[in-house]
């Protein structure tokens, strides 16, 4: 695995790069029926490593259930924010794979 992986077009001299080793925590959020639980301390850890750990582990949950996790890393304008989610976190697994 490459720790920096570059995307946009060659020719623009302009690229934005992820670096999947930075340091990463992915966390889930108290959850009732699915659902987050609105009276919770807020998210707790899971895994404490590099965000390329934690996209694979959010990726390794049940999709119906990824909405009670996020990852928490470093920003890295413009893809990565410090808080990711979602589909955010399935495409930043894409562009891993693809890249």
């Amino acid at each position: 695995m490459q720790p920096t992986r570059c995307v946009g077009d060659e020719m623009d001299h302009e690229q934005e790069s992820v670096n999947f080793n930075k340091p990463a925590v992915l966390r889930k959020w108290p959850s009732l029926g699915n659902q987050r639980r609105a009276n919770g301390t807020g998210p707790y850890m899971l895994v404490d490593g590099t965000l390329d750990d934690c996209i694979r582990e959010f990726m390794a949950k049940p999709a119906p259930s990824r909405h009670l996790y996020e990852i928490h890393t470093a920003p890295q304008p413009p893809l990565v924010a410090d808080i990711l989610s979602g589909e955010v976190v399935a495409e930043l697994a894409r562009l891993r794979e693809f890249l």
